[in-house]
């Protein structure tokens, strides 16, 4: 009989209807596959059960969040191979049915189930979330946040470094990842049109990065709001450190429950992926409402292609069960229009696609240089979580299969006067 790498290799290429990109190895120390290729590494046979029973992303995800399936090689090289394979293809109940009418893969799918031993579905792994409603309530959304940001803030500043802001960097060639996050920081200041005494409201408030930027360099009040604990101490603690604590205030607060408004001005920066399309005009009407006539709004979020039929999107099922429960991602057009038919006049919207990407490259670096650090500080399975999902994140930046924007929106009063000079592009000098 063939040995198990021979035998995947075979049946992998049966189903697929392509040869397979990435080599195998197998659990009894067999090798398959392209010579200098990235190895596709397959534990045990649990990982193909896990597969079997769950076809497609959802499968290959928990193999890998269980640690039964592994890559040896590039990890962005296999995720690139991989993503032409498999996840690119469609790997939906529609495809796998007419897959299943073809007699060869019907075939294969026989051996496949000879070669993994007992069918008896594996249990997923702990960090997977078992919700599937997007319900968006204050609960749930509470839920859903402290899932991902509550897993240790020594975690996360081995993976952010010291600036501990987690979204995308603004880079130029040859700058640290800690200087493009203060620039980042800088240019949301200056589209907002920071001045000392103005009162900043930061939704989504994070480890207090933005807030204490805004109030150490521009002389601003700032209400930090987030849904986390852990975060909340966090910032508490370097606001303080940083003798701030008179300008700026962190609270652990939903944003549809600050009442304390008019705000000359607003950013959210990587908070409204959380919010829902549902809750999205909610959302978009609670901050037109919190700004005073004339304040401004600097909307920063991450985008997704826009579809011939937008009733089939469909979260991502890894991002959804491991990374952001709940968490949806819309066309930038879509958002735009949400905003708009809030009351806000949108001005400018700046796309920083490239710049996420080179961003969570360098995460992931962070974190695989200090990985054995990063496991002790969580479990490994959540440091493989993190270790996947950014990268095939960085390619999927790369790739224009998402993007992030930042949208700058105004609270026009009736005159229409903006209080923006002609020329604004002037902020990213």
């Amino acid at each position: 009989m063939a040995d198990a790498a021979s035998r995947l290799g075979s049946l992998a290429e049966r189903m697929l209807g392509a040869p397979l990109p990435l080599r195998i190895r197998a659990w009894d120390g067999s090798q398959a596959g392209p010579p200098g290729a990235p190895a596709l590494v397959i534990r045990n046979r649990r990982a193909l059960r896990r597969m079997l029973f769950k076809p497609g992303e959802l499968g290959l995800a928990r193999a890998w969040v269980a640690g039964d399936l592994d890559v040896e090689g590039d990890l962005y090289t296999a995720l690139e191979a991989m993503a032409g394979s498999v996840w690119e293809r469609g790997e939906d109940a529609r495809t796998l049915t007419q897959a299943l009418r073809d007699p060869e893969v019907r075939a294969a799918g026989r051996e496949l189930l000879r070669l993994v031993g007992p069918p008896i579905p594996p249990a997923p792994p702990r960090e997977e979330v078992r919700r599937r409603r997007h319900l968006h309530t204050r609960r749930s959304d509470s839920r859903a946040i402290s899932h991902h940001y509550d897993v240790g803030n020594d975690f996360y500043e081995l993976v952010l470094g010291p600036s501990m802001v987690y979204s995308c960097a603004y880079w130029e060639d040859g700058g640290s990842l800690e200087s493009a996050q203060r620039d980042k920081l800088e240019l949301v200041s200056r589209k907002l049109g920071l001045t000392p005494g103005q009162r900043l409201l930061d939704v989504g408030c994070g480890w207090g990065s933005m807030a204490i930027h805004a109030a150490r360099e521009h002389g601003v009040s700032v209400v930090g709001i987030t849904l986390s604990q852990e975060q909340a101490a966090f910032a508490r603690k370097r606001v303080a450190d940083e003798g701030l604590t008179d300008r700026v205030e962190i609270r652990v607060q939903d944003y549809r429950d600050v009442v304390d408004g008019p705000y000359d001005a607003i950013s959210s920066i990587g908070m409204a992926e959380h919010v829902g399309a549902e809750r999205y005009l909610e959302y978009a009407r609670d901050l037109y409402g919190l700004l005073r006539p004339g304040g401004r709004l600097l909307n920063h979020q991450i985008a997704r292609r826009p579809q011939r039929d937008e009733s089939a999107y469909e979260v991502d099922p890894f991002i959804d069960a491991y990374v952001f429960p709940d968490g949806e991602l819309a066309p930038i057009g879509t958002t735009v229009t949400q905003l708009e038919r809030a009351g806000f006049e949108v001005r400018d919207v700046e796309s920083l696609r490239e710049h996420y990407a080179r961003t969570l490259r360098r995460w992931v670096t962070n974190l695989e240089d200090d990985w054995g650090r990063a496991v002790r500080l969580t479990s490994p399975g959540r440091a493989r979580v993190w270790r996947l999902y950014m990268a095939a994140s960085a390619l999927a930046f790369e790739r224009n299969r998402i993007g992030v924007n930042q949208v700058l929106a105004i609270r026009t009063p009736d005159p229409g006067t903006s209080g923006l000079p002609l020329r604004t592009r002037t902020w990213n000098t």
